[in-house]
């Protein structure tokens, strides 16, 4: 169980966090020197039930709540900190809105420095604080009062602790793929690249070969240690460090996942459940500038909603979050919100979708999926997806954004009923009897195609080949084959549907052939490089080819999950999400 402090700064959090395990959390000189918390602290303790506490103290002065923020992610457990003295202070409120944000649901109230004050005013804060959780996921959690120096009621603490990791029960390991937060990064001597952080998903193994996304770097687990001590795995819920091999100090840093390859996949748009703080004093507008805190990373992004709407103080709303840079993130994720001077929490809430379309969908239809992204399991989300969708869910998209691994979305879609029909990036989920529907035979004596279609590609397949790397537009095409340009260029989307041609643009189609050719530069010209990071002139100059065409087949190899496009470089994908020579459905869809 991971337990994170939480309270102003000098309520006596690291001191609490010391007596309950004989660590201090205060390592940086600047943190000794001035006798406060600027960073995270991390400390263990095996609780007599046998289970492992890990604790997380954060800074509590206003300044640090972006190191508070980066340790809070993925806690299981909160110790709100009040001192008997001071009473709730500004720090306790905010830190007290990011735990309900947070939907951190599991804490108890310690009221520190008991021995300060006499009954009436121990009395009287435990009626403030009470009144603070009022109405939050902490609400009606147990209080203690307590004195870490001299003992009093540390052992009843200790006793409230095991009783919480004793009956925690988690479901994020089993089916999901590996998902790592980090928060520190480090060298040791004889060792290399080690990493602090969090287990979010699924398990890390000794040997696992991962990605650091978003950067999309390949390492290798070397080494994992657990309360200093070394261990062959580590689960969902734990804290602990690991040594990575493939990889520099400089290359990592807070804010990065370890993560499976097939995870990795970094995003600038996240379609959110989104909840304005009740204290604020002014609506939350379209396109106001936001510091986005999910996970470790802390970046800036933008809001977006309708325009002309606002979300007032205290209500909720979806919105599309519009970040500055790629990020990782998934279905579920919690985050906060921060104005534009990182100077005060202004809400937060779930991601719904991290790999929303870039182009609007109609406003009523995507209100209605994302109402059902927002209910509570995904048995229940699949279900209401697949009703306001009935020409299908795309699978390979779902089980990402809920991280099922195939034995996993095998066993949702028994629960649910549901049918897939199709493989890999192609894959759509519908109901039993629309996939019978679809599977079911076709008359044998119905056209499998328009024949003037059908004679049309006969004639334009060799001419595509002939023309190679370089292909022909479709005016170039229709002019070659005497070809009426309307006719040549429905054929060509049919032909990109079904997989034998690709479009890289509404006036360019490739053979599948040609893809392939396209694809063996783009890993010629990876291979070329020591990290594996390609411009676009650089495979325009692979392939003999001018830039603009360069450009469009390489977002096409981004679409295929061949490439992956990094700042103003690309990258060869870990493992590509599809066969390289399928088409994407992507690909033979018209422009409006």
């Amino acid at each position: 169980m991971i337990v994170a402090t939480a309270g102003h700064i000098d309520h006596g959090k690291t001191t609490l966090v010391k007596a309950l395990t004989g660590v201090d959390t205060d390592r940086l000189p600047q943190e000794k020197a001035r006798g406060i918390s600027i960073d995270i602290g991390f400390a263990y303790w095996r609780a007599p039930g046998g289970a492992m506490v890990g604790f997380v103290d954060v800074p509590g002065h206003e300044r640090f709540v972006r190191n508070m923020l980066a340790g809070v992610c993925g806690v299981d457990f909160a110790i709100v900190v009040v001192a008997a003295d001071d009473g709730v202070m500004p720090q306790t409120r905010e830190h007290v809105s990011i735990i309900d944000l947070l939907g951190i649901g599991r804490g108890i109230a310690v009221i520190s420095k008991a021995d300060r004050v006499d009954g009436d005013r121990l009395a009287a804060v435990s009626r403030e604080t009470r009144a603070l959780l009022a109405g939050t996921s902490l609400q009606g959690v147990p209080q203690l009062a307590v004195c870490a120096v001299s003992g009093q009621g540390i052992d009843a603490l200790r006793a409230e602790l095991d009783a919480a990791a004793s009956s925690l029960r988690r479901d994020a390991a089993e089916g999901r793929r590996s998902r790592y937060a980090v928060d520190r990064a480090f060298t040791v001597a004889g060792s290399g690249t080690v990493v602090t952080g969090t287990v979010f998903d699924g398990a890390v193994r000794i040997g696992d070969r991962l990605v650091l996304s978003p950067s999309g770097r390949e390492v290798r687990v070397r080494g994992i240690q657990k309360d200093g001590k070394p261990a062959e795995r580590a689960e969902a819920g734990e804290r602990c460090a690991l040594n990575l091999a493939r990889l520099e100090l400089s290359q990592v840093q807070r804010g990065d996942w370890v993560m499976h390859a097939d995870l990795h996949a970094p995003t600038q748009r996240l379609d959110v459940a989104l909840q304005v703080l009740p204290g604020e004093a002014h609506a939350l507008r379209h396109w106001t500038p936001v510091h986005l805190h999910l996970g470790t990373c802390d970046v800036t992004a933008r809001v977006s909603l309708r325009r002309g709407e606002s979300v007032e103080p205290g209500a909720h709303a979806f919105a599309r979050l519009i970040v500055n840079q790629p990020i990782s993130a998934l279905h579920g994720d919690r985050f906060i919100l921060r104005d534009q001077s990182a100077q005060r929490t202004v809400g937060g809430g779930r991601v719904l979708d991290a790999f929303p379309a870039q182009r609007r969908l109609p406003y009523e239809l995507r209100r209605r999926q994302l109402q059902a992204l927002a209910l509570p399991s995904a048995p229940e989300v699949l279900q209401a997806m697949v009703a306001c969708m009935p020409a299908g869910v795309n699978a390979a998209a779902f089980a990402r954004n809920f991280n099922r691994d195939p034995g996993a979305f095998a066993q949702l879609l028994k629960h649910t009923g549901l049918a897939s029909i199709g493989t890999g990036a192609q894959a759509l989920v519908l109901t039993a009897a629309a996939a019978a529907a679809r599977l079911a035979p076709k008359p044998t004596d119905a056209p499998l195609e328009n024949p003037e279609h059908l004679r049309l590609w006969q004639l334009a397949e060799p001419v595509l080949k002939r023309a190679g790397l370089a292909g022909l537009t479709v005016p170039q095409l229709a002019d070659a084959l005497h070809a009426k340009e309307s006719v040549l260029r429905d054929m060509l989307y049919r032909k990109a549907q079904a997989g034998d041609a690709a479009r890289v643009s509404d006036d360019r189609f490739f053979l599948r052939s040609t893809m392939d050719e396209f694809i063996q530069v783009a890993r010629g010209v990876a291979h070329a490089v020591p990290d594996g990071r390609f411009t676009a002139g650089k495979f325009r100059d692979g392939a003999g080819i001018g830039r603009a065409l360069a450009v469009q087949v390489l977002e096409t190899l981004d679409r295929l999950g061949v490439t992956q496009r990094v700042a103003d470089v690309r990258v060869l994908r870990a493992r590509p999400s599809a066969a390289p020579s399928c088409a994407s459905s992507v690909q033979g869809e018209r422009s409006p």
